[in-house]
């Protein structure tokens, strides 16, 4: 065990709160990291399901709590992988003992929230937002295209997310909640859940956006919160921006890849399926496999939290960044709202 120029020790004692379904996904991008962090703890509580998490990856200490694991534990960092209405007392845990954090998205259930946190615990240790999805590959490519100015100035993009996974498959399930079972019993579903991931991501290729008009509403008797939304935003230049999403789209997959067109003055940048194309005066084309892309998300989230830590800079989904993302999302619910018939 040594400590590198930034006194950080290395590798890393991680932490890792929670065990369900996405930790898989976590547990499997610190493997793809161990020799700069070791997961050596984890805690929920339902302890059986810790176990298992803990056998698949050979870590040795269980906890049924967060506040046990750090008091038995020495760590450097906690990765907080619980329910979202859990991440602000963690991260204070975490904070009141110097830890490096990375949270799970949404920092919080409400921007307010997120918004006191971040001022909480800004002197108290490195906290950075758990949001892969700008992380995965493809988006990578595309901000790179973008950056070398292969389609201009853009003016105008659309993001659609249609699936079906809220219609009754052969079986009489409904392959979104077969999935993530959690969705059906949130208030705030389909954007702080999911939409969050995508809003973000515009961001990241696009800039600030500002909200220009918003509309969600609610159609299956299985799910608590939203299961549909339009949100139409517009960048700093005045390109508007259309984000459209619904769970319950017939003729589409349970499960569909996101869909996105980038229009700029020299060209058009499209996302269909594993295909991500530009076409104009610079064509190019990327083929990728959107699995393998999705399990490195996360490995690339994780790997810039371990960077940052030990290089000392900024984290890319800082709370001061992310707040921006939070702050688009709440401005959805307050001026979208669900019609009465709707529910």
């Amino acid at each position: 065990m040594s400590r590198g120029h930034s006194g950080q020790r290395s590798p890393l004692r991680v932490g890792l709160v929670g065990a369900g379904w996405v930790t898989q996904h976590h547990l499997a991008g610190w493997h793809q990291c161990r020799d700069r962090a070791s997961v050596v703890a984890i805690a929920d509580p339902d302890r059986g399901q810790a176990e298992l998490r803990a056998r698949e990856y050979g870590i040795k200490s269980v906890f049924d709590s967060a506040e046990r694991m750090l008091e038995d534990i020495e760590l450097d960092a906690l990765d907080i992988a619980a329910p979202r209405q859990f991440h602000a007392q963690l991260v204070r845990l975490a904070a009141d003992r110097g830890l490096a954090v990375l949270c799970q998205k949404p920092l919080a259930p409400t921007f307010s929230e997120a918004q006191a946190l971040a001022g909480d615990v800004a002197s108290k240790c490195r906290l950075m937002v758990h949001e892969n999805w700008r992380f995965r590959p493809h988006y990578r490519a595309l901000s790179q295209w973008l950056g070398e100015g292969r389609i201009g100035e853009v003016v105008q993009a659309q993001m659609n997310l249609l699936t079906s996974g809220l219609i009754a498959d052969a079986e009489g399930q409904l392959p979104a909640l077969v999935r993530q079972p959690f969705l059906a019993r949130l208030d705030r579903a389909l954007v702080m859940e999911i939409l969050i991931h995508h809003i973000d991501t515009l961001r990241f290729l696009l800039g600030d956006l500002r909200l220009m008009h918003a509309r969600i509403g609610h159609g299956s008797a299985a799910v608590l919160g939203e299961d549909r939304a339009f949100a139409c935003f517009e960048t700093a230049a005045g390109a508007p921006v259309a984000l459209m999403a619904n769970l319950a789209v017939h003729g589409r997959a349970p499960a569909a890849p996101d869909r996105f067109t980038l229009i700029g003055t020299r060209g058009t940048i499209e996302l269909a399926g594993d295909l991500l194309r530009c076409a104009g005066e610079q064509p190019c084309e990327l083929r990728f496999d959107m699995a393998a892309g999705y399990l490195q998300s996360y490995a690339s989230t994780i790997a810039h939290f371990i960077d940052a830590l030990r290089d000392g800079r900024d984290f890319e989904t800082a709370p001061t960044d992310n707040l921006r993302t939070l702050g688009l999302v709440e401005a959805i619910y307050a001026s979208g709202g669900t019609r009465v018939e709707d529910r």
